[in-house]
């Protein structure tokens, strides 16, 4: 998601549009290759191995997240880079200076390679860096059909989903001071909120200037709005319901597999014993064709931002049992088997 947030703002350069498109089709494919990387080359420092090839690699690696962190920082487009998920939250300044702290450790390493050593035989630390390699794989294979294995998002088990759309108690706002621009006689000129200009100025934009930070003014869960086809807003009325039922999470309409099979029976099960089944897509008319139209299984289908979607369903589709607004349990796609056979 990092990734598509860095393409997402580079392709609104005209230049780069083609080629970020291109990419953010691969971005998973990308991060599995650096997750993999990162790991596999420190396991490969410890080791001692091939010193020379490996400290090059780290040093191309903290070269490539410096630049992307110092883009979040003197841009300001990109409020966090994500380095640790939302387990560890780091704000793009501290991501920034944590890489500028790394590169100056790594080119101690290289200054001081000669006493770097192998710490087995050239056989036995070949067989480690490929077993950390197929270990780090499988570890991202699984939470991609699963779910993370540590859940620090705001959907996790227990959370109140009414209680954590709205502004944390504490929160300090932006101060914020507003520029008009209007236009006469063919010139634009700037005007502040005390000194706006008469009826013979055109108005042209705003433009909002933050004059200082807030802190702590966004609630944990944003953009959570969940509209019906016919577009009305039934977020507090799905949410409020005193019983539980199951909500699926659908980021995109593709591939169906073998959880549909499995989802079929939830429905079924969750009829049996009287709950309720929703389906949340970010493409609620395409989820609506599939979901009732092909499959027949006549359940509401509601639309949600994908953004949203996307920091509720870590897995393509992701199913909740709710309870109102608390979230009670919840599966990843390969473990729906898991919700008919409790």
């Amino acid at each position: 998601y990092k990734m598509q947030e860095y393409f997402d703002v580079w392709r609104m350069t005209d230049s780069l549009r083609s080629i970020m498109l291109w990419l953010d089709e691969y971005a998973l494919t990308f991060s599995v290759i650096i997750i993999t990387l990162e790991i596999v080359v420190g396991v490969a420092l410890l080791l001692g191995l091939y010193r020379r090839f490996f400290n090059i690699l780290l040093l191309l690696l903290i070269i490539f997240f410096t630049f992307l962190t110092g883009y979040a920082v003197f841009s300001g487009k990109i409020k966090t880079c994500g380095c640790f998920g939302d387990c560890i939250p780091l704000s793009a300044m501290q991501s920034f200076v944590k890489d500028i702290v790394l590169f100056v450790l790594i080119l101690i390493l290289l200054a001081g390679e000669k006493y770097i050593l192998p710490l087995f035989k050239s056989a036995a630390n070949g067989l480690l860096i490929i077993i950390s390699t197929l270990i780090v794989l499988a570890f991202q294979w699984y939470t991609l059909e699963h779910l993370p294995v540590i859940d620090c998002l705001p959907f996790k088990k227990g959370n109140n989903i009414l209680e954590l759309r709205k502004m944390p108690a504490n929160a300090i706002p932006d101060k914020i001071a507003f520029k008009f621009i209007y236009e006469k006689n063919g010139v634009q000129k700037q005007f502040d909120e005390t000194n706006l200009p008469d009826s013979t100025w055109n108005f042209v934009k705003r433009d909002d200037v933050i004059l200082e930070q807030g802190s702590n003014n966004e609630p944990p869960i944003k953009d959570y709005v969940l509209n019906t086809l016919s577009g009305t807003d039934t977020t507090e009325a799905l949410l409020s319901q005193q019983k539980q039922y199951y909500v699926l999470y659908m980021k995109s309409i593709e591939d169906t597999g073998k959880w549909v099979n499995n989802f079929s029976a939830v429905i079924h099960a969750a009829k049996a014993t009287g709950k309720n089944v929703y389906v949340i897509a970010s493409q609620a008319e395409a989820a609506n064709e599939l979901i009732n139209n092909q499959y027949h299984f006549n359940v509401p289908v509601l639309s949600c931002d994908v953004t949203a979607i996307k920091t509720a369903s870590r897995t393509n589709p992701s199913l909740y049992l709710m309870n109102g607004p608390v979230v009670l349990n919840k599966w990843g796609r390969a473990d729906f088997e898991k919700v008919i056979n409790k």
